[in-house]
């Protein structure tokens, strides 16, 4: 059946809405009659019509997970954003997995220490340290964990299945590229697995041939069943954190919760802010003083602009799913450009959150230096703030 809000494209198939074309209401650019995908430059309006103020050279900075491989296994799949995908991300990377029922990401270790966040569902970790102590827990959405560089751990799903967001350390990382128990033992000789272990070499006769990455397996009981005591007891850190739980900042426009190594003790490289920005409102332009931002967008929509100095600013359209970075310094603010609220992750390599926001620097300078400064009217100085307010809701008109 026909829809009237569906117009027929050059291409020959159907896209929802008018064709958008590369003209801004200032009467610059001109029409794009093709080859084109059209379906795309409805996603990002504007990317395909900037905004006037945008100008320069900046790189690309963002790219979305749905552009990524798919890794399917029997058990779950999981996809990464790197620097193979997004070339500026030099300090983090990001994978998504997703575990079903039972399913287990196999015990493994890494070079670079994991931060993760709890999308949806819950599941059971387990790790110990070079002391022997261990630890072992359920985590469930909103919930955090972080592994420090090369302590071995694990994750089950449990009843349900679920998804989580990895980040790691460094933009090089890989997942298919970690230190894994099956791994290991594929590629030893069974004489030395028998002189390691103390039992006979046939013992190892049915080991898996290659790594098994992630792998099915029936669902864990209840936590106290899967309890190890340890000689030498449990982590003294706890590797996990209730961030859902963390009082927010409540401002005009929605609600910030910042985590880092000073409520998080053991998350010693990666700091985090979980955002939420309702309809009509923005994050606050800002910058940060001690590292680069890497985004992960949870739901929503919206748009990112970031200034870069020396005449450069450029604009990018985001969505649920969708990585963002932003380079150590450069100017930045989020807008919610969608009827839904949007809730995204801020995530720096570093043991603490820090932000410089635009309005309050104004604030706590000289109101006359900044007047002068900007050639602004006493309503811009009188209306600045001292406190921080990280989101904001657009005045009334």
């Amino acid at each position: 059946m026909g829809n009237s809000n569906r117009t027929q494209d050059d291409g020959g198939y159907a896209t929802p809405g008018p064709i958008p074309q590369p003209i801004r209401n200032d009467g610059a650019g001109g029409p794009d009659y093709g080859p084109r995908d059209v379906l795309r430059d409805l996603e990002n309006p504007d990317m395909l019509v900037p905004p006037k103020t945008d100008a320069g050279l900046l790189p690309n900075l963002r790219m979305s997970f749905s552009d990524t491989h798919m890794q399917l296994n029997h058990g779950g799949w999981s996809r990464e954003i790197t620097v193979r995908d997004l070339p500026i991300a030099t300090t983090l990377a990001g994978v998504n997995m997703s575990l079903r029922p039972g399913g287990v990401r196999e015990l493994h270790w890494h070079q670079q220490a994991e931060w993760a966040y709890m999308i949806g569902g819950a599941a059971r970790l387990t790790s110990v340290d070079a002391s022997g102590r261990n630890f072992i827990a359920d985590v469930g959405q909103g919930d955090l964990w972080y592994f420090p560089a090369g302590l071995p751990h694990s994750i089950q799903a449990l009843a349900g299945g679920c998804e989580f967001l990895l980040v790691f350390d460094d933009g090089s990382f890989s997942d298919l590229n970690t230190l894994s128990i099956s791994d290991w033992f594929a590629h030893t000789p069974k004489d030395v697995l028998s002189a390691n272990f103390g039992v006979p070499a046939r013992s190892f006769d049915t080991i898996p041939a290659e790594q098994v990455y992630i792998f099915e397996d029936r669902v864990p009981g209840p936590l106290e069943q899967d309890r190890v005591v340890s000689p030498y007891g449990t982590v003294p850190s706890s590797f996990t954190h209730r961030l859902l739980a963390q009082p927010p900042l409540e401002t005009s426009g929605g609600s910030v919760r910042i985590v880092d190594s000073s409520n998080f003790p053991v998350s010693k490289t990666v700091a985090a802010a979980l955002v939420e920005i309702r309809p009509g409102a923005m994050r606050e332009m800002h910058w940060h003083p001690n590292n680069d931002e890497w985004q992960y967008y949870l739901s929503g929509e919206g748009r990112m602009t970031v200034f870069g100095g020396n005449g450069k600013a450029r604009t990018f359209n985001v969505r649920a799913g969708d990585v963002g970075y932003v380079p150590f310094a450069f100017g930045h603010y989020v807008q919610n450009t969608g009827k839904e609220t949007m809730w995204f992750l801020e995530v720096f390599r570093s043991d603490r959150f820090a932000d410089i926001s635009l309005n309050q620097w104004m604030a706590l300078t000289p109101r006359e230096l900044v007047k002068d400064n900007l050639h602004v009217s006493s309503e811009v100085i009188d209306a600045l703030h001292k406190e921080k307010r990280p989101v904001v809701k657009y005045p009334k008109k």
